[in-house]
């Protein structure tokens, strides 16, 4: 799945894995998740309103792996596309792609959507 990085400002960074993605993804019986961040794994709390209003992912070591990756956008209204990889149960792992695989990725799922 693409998720994208997010910038609440002061420092907090995080993760938009999209509504649609929650859905498909994230089973309701759940309050956390392991993110596979290179050789670190760290578990994330997912609060209440991730299958509603917000389905947003932050952690201060999630907002510290990001920073050390460059994977922050220098505006902080940008964002920056991310794959999200189903590593095990309750498992991604998070890496960064190019803008082309991006493109491509998107174009397939809008494909898969009208079939």
């Amino acid at each position: 799945m693409v998720v994208k990085t997010q910038n609440k400002g002061r420092g907090v960074i995080g993760l938009h894995v999209g509504t649609d993605n929650v859905r498909l993804y994230f089973p309701k019986n759940i309050s956390s998740i392991d993110l596979v961040l290179g050789h670190l794994q760290i578990q994330c709390g997912l609060k209440p309103d991730f299958w509603q209003d917000e389905p947003e992912i932050f952690d201060p070591r999630l907002c510290s792996w990001l920073e050390s990756r460059h994977l922050i956008a220098k505006s902080s209204r940008a964002s920056i596309p991310l794959a999200m990889i189903p590593a095990g149960e309750n498992a991604f792992r998070l890496e960064p792609i190019r803008q082309d695989a991006h493109a491509r990725a998107r174009a397939k799922v809008d494909s898969e959507r009208v079939a």
